[in-house]
């Protein structure tokens, strides 16, 4: 499987779960165990299932169903992946949630800060030619990179393609305060905990 699939597959999922979750109870989450694998679904992603803390006074944007919290793990023999997506709101400005967020992202790596036109610009490998002049392995390299770099949307990322943190920050709807978004990615190809 294509990291680029894998990436996009979860991203969509990501991008549909609130639609599976608007005939269920909002605290309520789908669970399947089998001898072929395990699946969760649920709106009971947060902050600390992204692997990140809080930002003070935050409050959870959840007013349609477009932004619910998302949590998928889908677990079998061949591949795995998990991913979390919680969006928030906060009265401070968006350069004071990018400074909490590029500190907090530090314990996971080397933070990239990108601008972009929305959320959810495509996150791809960094194709540098000396890898191939190396003689290492391609599918090796899952290096991050901005794909676009201008915008009013702020996306900090750390990791790689296959474990990524990312925290999106963009102006309030109203001009006043910021919007943010928690996103984790983790996805592997063989049997291991996720």
């Amino acid at each position: 499987m294509s990291r680029h699939w894998t990436l996009a597959f979860a991203l969509t999922l990501g991008l549909t779960l609130p639609v599976l979750a608007q005939d269920s109870d909002k605290n309520k989450n789908f669970d399947i165990q089998s001898t072929v694998g395990d699946l969760h679904v649920g709106s009971d992603a947060d902050a600390r299932k992204a692997g990140l803390p809080l930002y003070p006074e935050a409050r959870l944007k959840s007013d349609d169903e477009n932004r619910s919290p998302a949590n998928l793990s889908v677990l079998t023999e061949g591949f795995g992946i998990k991913l979390v997506v919680v969006q928030y709101a906060s009265d401070d400005a968006p350069a004071k949630i990018i400074d909490f967020y590029r500190d907090k992202l530090k314990k996971y790596g080397k933070v990239l800060e990108c601008h972009s036109k929305k959320h959810g610009g495509d996150v791809s490998i960094h194709d540098d030619d000396k890898t191939s002049k190396d003689n290492k392995d391609p599918k090796d390299s899952k290096e991050l990179k901005c794909d676009e770099n201008s915008g009013p949307v702020t996306e900090l990322k750390v990791g790689t393609e296959d474990n990524l943190h990312l925290v999106a920050v963009e102006p309030g709807d109203s001009g006043k305060g910021s919007n943010f978004a928690l996103v984790y990615l983790y996805t592997r190809g063989k049997r291991g905990d996720i």
